[in-house]
């Protein structure tokens, strides 16, 4: 059964939810912690937790599928060089979100992901 195994929409057309979580990624990834709301954040996990374990692999074809993932060379260069080689012995769960309580101005919950 493939039940519940697609992706949140977000409240955004394809094209800029795509984008959304490309910066997401990209910002969590050159700075190794974001502060985000909780949908937003749950589903950047997702979004790295793939990337991560592409970057584990470590072969070309693993690096063309995460650039296809995430366009940004240097960042895939930082992934599969530096982060993915932290969690060689580990099979899955490489990111931490903690909630950390609601925003002032509209009161959306928001929470800060990190590696673990």
């Amino acid at each position: 059964m493939r039940h519940k195994k697609g992706n949140r929409k977000l409240s955004k057309p394809t094209d800029q939810r795509i984008a959304l979580l490309r910066s997401l990624s990209l910002s969590f990834i050159t700075h190794e912690k974001i502060k985000t709301t909780d949908v937003r954040a749950k589903e950047t996990q997702k979004y790295i937790e793939r990337l991560i374990t592409l970057g584990k692999k470590g072969d070309l074809h693993s690096r063309r599928q995460a650039l296809k993932l995430l366009p940004n060379k240097d960042a895939i260069k930082k992934l599969f060089d530096v982060i993915a080689k932290n969690y060689v012995d580990r099979n899955g769960g490489y990111t931490r979100l903690v909630k950390l309580g609601f925003r002032r101005g509209d009161a959306s919950p928001v929470s800060l992901l990190e590696f673990v």
